[in-house]
């Protein structure tokens, strides 16, 4: 590993402990209201993936329908960043096929330029083709953009879903605090399989 990487890897792992408190959903069983992930197979990840999945359903119509029909998803249920210059964000989730976790996976993205403060996020990747899925699952390491087109959740007149977007193999939706981010970018986002 040489510069620029050490460089990135550093400020992806300084940024979510510095960030760690800033989550999307509330870990269940910890006072603090964070999670240390001091182990992927920790039962607070699987309640905050739970937790998230149900504030998707709760904020876009037509989302509990997508995932249910879907061969995966894939919950980041926090993935926090901030920057200094460099843009550095990291998160832990859980791949779910058929409601049961599959495998547990790290995310990290990077940008250049200023951003003022913390952020954080629930990111959900939606695999509606076996061969999305599959392509996924075999990766060694499986980048948006590079390795498969992300379509970003659309919507129609009535607030659902677009239809367009269940015929998409992988659709991503980006939830903030606040709600369903609009415009959100996932390119370059690197996604790798923890393995224990």
């Amino acid at each position: 590993m040489h510069g620029p990487s050490r460089f990135f890897l550093a400020t992806a792992v300084a940024s979510s402990l510095v960030f760690a408190g800033c989550t999307t959903t509330r870990p269940a069983g910890t006072a603090s209201g964070t999670s240390t992930f001091s182990s992927p197979r920790s039962s607070s990840i699987e309640a905050q993936v739970d937790a998230s999945l149900s504030r998707l359903y709760d904020t876009v119509a037509g989302s509990r329908a997508l995932v249910a029909g879907a061969q995966g998803v894939l919950v980041f249920p926090s993935v926090v960043g901030g920057s200094l210059g460099v843009g550095a964000e990291y998160g832990r989730g859980a791949l779910r096929v058929k409601e049961r976790t599959q495998a547990y996976y790290s995310t990290t993205a990077g940008s250049i330029g200023f951003q003022a403060g913390a952020q954080s996020k629930a990111v959900f990747y939606v695999f509606t083709s076996q061969e999305a899925l599959d392509k996924f699952r075999q990766s060694q390491g499986w980048t948006v953009g590079a390795d498969a087109t992300v379509a970003l959740a659309r919507y129609g007149a009535n607030g659902g879903i677009d239809t367009n977007t269940f015929r998409q193999p992988v659709v991503g939706f980006v939830l903030t605090n606040v709600g369903l981010e609009a415009g959100a970018s996932l390119q370059g986002a690197k996604i790798t399989e923890i393995r224990s």
